[in-house]
């Protein structure tokens, strides 16, 4: 029994992430300025400071609503945009490689022409968000649609199937996997998008504070923050592996 535990890799993940905080703990306490990073038992105790800062509620709010409707879009989007580009071979040859050219673009460069057409509310943020994960998206629904087997194509043809009956019984479900997937690098990519631009040009939302609290030496108040923000994105990547789990529950 304590050996099947031993190897169990959530036992195993769990004593990774003690070890790291066990490190981290040592490193803050006796090898590093505490102006530049706290140990993470200082950050623990002052979460309660974080959510008692004026605004921080409201900013935490913000955000996650920002990544919300970003990530959804990028979502609608990068399907939309990847089943046009990978169910034809015409689409593939001619707009593939402007989807590479434009995911290529460091995005951090072109954020004053969303501030210029949005303004600084929370739409630049989303529509910056949105163009950090809708490529990863596009590409991996299209790389999904790609390794379809081409009888699986004809015999669904051949046996009378619709264009939409072709899309729901066939295409859908082997893209599955490469959807998620993608989902998961587009997450990533929208949560980078939201808070580079809160950084930049807000005045609320966790980039915002963020900012703030390095600017004001707190690293205490900075790290939990960051811990908050942490917290953030493992919910919605559970919730895109529950939504995984959910729709692609036919290849068990």
């Amino acid at each position: 029994m304590k050996r099947y535990l031993l190897r169990h890799p959530g036992v195993a993940r769990l004593g990774v992430i003690l070890l790291m905080l066990i490190g981290w703990e040592i490193a803050a306490r006796w090898f590093i300025d505490p102006m530049f990073i706290s140990p993470p038992s200082r950050v623990l105790m002052a979460l309660g400071s974080v959510f008692a800062t004026p605004n921080v509620p409201a900013a935490l709010r913000l955000t996650f609503f920002e990544l919300a409707v970003a990530f959804a879009l990028a979502v609608i989007i990068g399907v939309v945009l990847g089943l046009a580009v990978g169910l034809s071979k015409f689409g593939n040859k001619t707009f593939m490689p402007i989807v590479l050219l434009l995911y290529g673009i460091p995005q951090i460069t072109i954020l004053p022409i969303f501030i210029l057409y949005f303004g600084i509310g929370p739409a630049a943020k989303i529509a910056f968000g949105v163009t950090h994960g809708m490529f990863p998206i596009i590409m991996a629904v299209v790389a999904g649609v790609q390794n379809i087997k081409p009888i699986l194509l004809t015999s669904a043809r051949s046996m009378g199937a619709s264009n939409w009956q072709i899309l729901r019984h066939v295409v859908y479900p082997n893209m599955i996997p490469s959807l998620f997937s993608g989902m998961r690098l587009g997450m990533t990519g929208v949560l980078l998008g939201v808070l580079l631009a809160e950084l930049y040009v807000s005045t609320g939302g966790i980039g915002y504070f963020t900012s703030m609290f390095t600017q004001n030496f707190d690293p205490t108040k900075l790290l939990g923050l960051v811990g908050i923000l942490a917290a953030m994105a493992i919910a919605l990547n559970e919730l895109v592996r529950r939504g995984e789990t959910h729709f692609a529950r036919w290849r068990d």
